[in-house]
């Protein structure tokens, strides 16, 4: 193959991939157990709240199978330029807000839905739309701390390279609506939550702080978090008060195991990372690769992961034999991270394309994707790189310097010179990230 088939081959498998977590068919799946659920309990209305990168096809999908049979309202919240034109009758508010850092406007929306809640009883049926990002959006700081507080720390702990884990944990006691809160809110209500998992294992007090999920974590593991990483004289006063009053058992703990409000409350996980790299494992071999899905747990410091993936690739492409022609591709997911030391402009995928361009720089016969699924990586417009062993001989060739691009975490910018970004729009799903590698047999192996 070309470098220019293989750059169409790979991104016809993540697509692939994609489409395999559309949130729309996601939901479609298991609203006839809601509407189940709602008939044999005897139910009288739904209290539906969306919120996450994917709201807005996850509630469009929930009210189109329960209208017109079942009286419904409720609040759809996702991040801005995620609604992308969807329109939604009167009984349904929709708003947009700030991620990864939380803003007003999550905040005022977080506000909407606790008097939403508020509003329930044991006639209601609430229903619960989550999905990646649900964290940040969904903003209800805890008694005593600001919406500013919030912003410090979330921000400090994105820098820090803190894992998803890690920020949740810490977000969770900061807030009314993490850590089991939001099913509290509701309770007496019944509730059920369809969930799009965006986080490894699918662990659901993870996926968006586990707002209708018991929650393990606690006010000492958070202060330990902010330890780890020295961030406890950096993060605002209010915020350590709080954390070190609910460790002296001062503030009630987030509600665990066994404690009631969870009896009434059915967790379902939809769709995740393994579905969408089986999809693309799927695909990959339909196109004429062998084709493995090795691992949809990657997590780590994002250029060593690409470094890792570089050296990997370098063994393969060694022993190789061209035995189908078109040769191997590796799929795998997860969430990496990235410890921000520079002024630039980028995300985790960029910043592993990178470390991988650099890494394989040279070899022919390679191809390597690094995307968000939810088609935004960091701060940026776009979903990740496309790159090959050619992406940084030619950036040279344009006077550029790769290694100082990845030294001010500016890996946006370089794949912007180059031409390299993979710009998908917001996909309307979120189940982590993938990368994707092609590779084919060098002449003579």
């Amino acid at each position: 193959m070309t470098p220019a088939e293989r750059r169409s081959a790979i991104v016809d498998i993540f697509s692939s991939a994609l489409r395999a977590v559309d949130p729309s068919h996601s939901v479609r799946k298991y609203m006839p157990h809601v509407l189940d659920v709602y008939r044999e309990r005897g139910l009288t209305e739904v209290a539906l709240v969306s919120f996450g990168k994917g709201a807005v096809p996850m509630a469009k999908a929930a009210i189109e199978e329960l209208s017109p049979r079942v009286p419904a309202r409720g609040i759809v919240l996702t991040k801005y330029g995620h609604v992308q034109g969807a329109v939604f009758d009167g009984s349904f508010e929709v708003h947009e807000a700030g991620h990864p850092v939380p803003d007003e406007a999550g905040h005022a929306a977080a506000e909407k839905v606790l008097k939403l809640l508020s509003e329930t009883d044991e006639t209601v049926l609430v229903l619960c739309l989550i999905s990646g990002g649900g964290s940040a959006l969904l903003a209800a700081p805890a008694a005593g701390i600001s919406l500013g507080d919030k912003q410090d720390v979330t921000g400090l702990l994105l820098k820090s390279g803190a894992t998803i884990d890690e920020l949740n944990t810490v977000r969770k006691h900061l807030s009314r609506v993490k850590g089991g809160r939001l099913a509290q809110a509701a309770y007496p209500a019944r509730g059920i939550s369809l969930i799009l998992s965006d986080v490894i294992g699918d662990r659901l007090d993870v996926i968006a702080s586990g707002p209708t999920a018991p929650d393990p974590s606690t006010y000492a593991g958070a202060i330990a978090v902010l330890e780890k990483y020295d961030l406890t004289g950096r993060v605002p006063a209010g915020v350590m008060k709080v954390l070190r009053d609910g460790a002296s058992g001062a503030l009630p703990e987030t509600p665990k195991n066994g404690d009631p409000v969870f009896n009434n409350f059915e967790n379902i996980i939809i769709a995740g990372n393994q579905k969408a790299t089986e999809a693309a494992r799927e695909r990959a071999d339909e196109l004429g690769f062998i084709a493995l899905a090795p691992a949809n747990n990657v997590q780590g410091e994002a250029r060593k992961i690409g470094e890792r993936y570089a050296s990997a690739v370098k063994a393969t492409q060694s022993r190789l034999k061209a035995t189908r022609g078109q040769g191997m591709c590796f799929i795998y997911g997860g969430e990496t991270t990235v410890t921000v030391k520079g002024d630039g402009k980028g995300g985790r995928n960029t910043e592993m394309a990178l470390a991988f361009a650099l890494a394989v720089e040279g070899m022919e016969g390679v191809t390597f994707l690094s995307a968000g699924t939810d088609g935004t990586d960091g701060p940026t417009d776009a979903a990740g790189a496309i790159v090959d062993g050619a992406t940084i001989t030619t950036a040279r060739a344009k006077g550029l310097s790769p290694e100082d691009y990845l030294d001010r975490n500016d890996s946006y910018n370089f794949f912007k010179e180059t031409g390299d970004l993979l710009i998908t729009g917001p996909t309307g799903t979120n189940v982590m990230d993938l990368q994707i590698v092609l590779i084919e047999a060098r002449d003579g192996s």
